[in-house]
């Protein structure tokens, strides 16, 4: 596959951060108890769970943030980070984990559009600075119970009021300023090869991408586990393919196709 000249966009999801030992985010461990009530990912990762429980929110995301810590990217991801050093400015990266193992593995932050955010930032929940900074080390654990000491650090330093994890929540809506939505878009339009890893599409701008990449006649390929709709969309695309494999099975194959012809 000579597909240098082409924009190729890759498109992960949750399927190559399993292979990293990161349980999916709508798996058993997902949920959090609060008293004697289990509250599912859906209900947790919401504003509205926010407003009422912060502090038990901050714990499942300092939690959820520790398991990230002790994750390592695996093979998928270096065939990911080889193909954006072969492909440079026809690469963009566009991922639904938080997880920060595309950047740790070594991809360029400025062609990887982190749509849903980074567990390990947080940012003022009421937006008086609209910045996002870094989440302190200290605090990825998992926390029995905040201390005083700990809640200060998750103070914003220009209001004083709650920091909030910079995710994505269910309940939320995508802008450009925080989750590229507009650039991500403009992605879509100029992509000639979307290539797909580990997502269900389970989600709004991601399948707005597929639908974009579609409707203009370029090549969907599809890795995961399972057939989706994705794979039906890239099998019947030009010259699609549906890898009915892990991600980092799929992902090696195309990396030898893409780098060796």
């Amino acid at each position: 596959m000579r597909d240098r000249e082409k924009q190729i966009t890759m498109l992960t999801g949750a399927g190559i951060s399993s292979e990293s030992g990161i349980p999916t985010f709508r798996g058993a461990e997902g949920y959090w108890t609060i008293g004697s009530t289990n509250y599912h990912p859906q209900e947790m990762a919401t504003n509205a769970m926010f407003s009422c429980e912060p502090w038990e929110v901050w714990k499942w995301y300092l939690y959820r943030a520790e398991i990230c810590k002790k994750a390592m990217p695996n093979l998928g991801h270096t065939a990911i980070v080889t193909m954006e050093h072969y492909l440079q400015n026809k690469f963009s990266l566009i991922t639904q984990n938080v997880d920060n193992l595309h950047l740790q593995a070594g991809n360029s932050l400025n062609r990887t559009y982190q749509i849903h955010g980074n567990i390990f930032f947080m940012r003022c929940s009421v937006d008086c600075q609209r910045l996002v900074f870094p989440l302190p080390q200290s605090l990825l654990r998992s926390p029995i119970a905040l201390t005083d000491d700990e809640k200060k650090f998750l103070s914003c330093p220009h209001c004083d009021n709650y920091t909030r994890p910079h995710i994505l929540w269910f309940d939320e809506s995508y802008n450009e300023h925080y989750y590229k939505y507009e650039s991500v878009l403009k992605i879509a339009n100029t992509t000639d090869v979307l290539i797909v890893a580990g997502t269900s599409g389970a989600t709004t701008l991601p399948n707005q991408v597929l639908d974009v990449v579609s409707q203009k006649g370029g090549t969907i390929i599809d890795i995961n586990i399972e057939k989706t709709h994705i794979s039906e969309m890239a099998i019947n695309s030009n010259n699609g393919k549906f890898y009915n494999s892990s991600c980092t099975v799929g992902l090696g194959k195309l990396h030898d196709e893409i780098m060796h012809g």
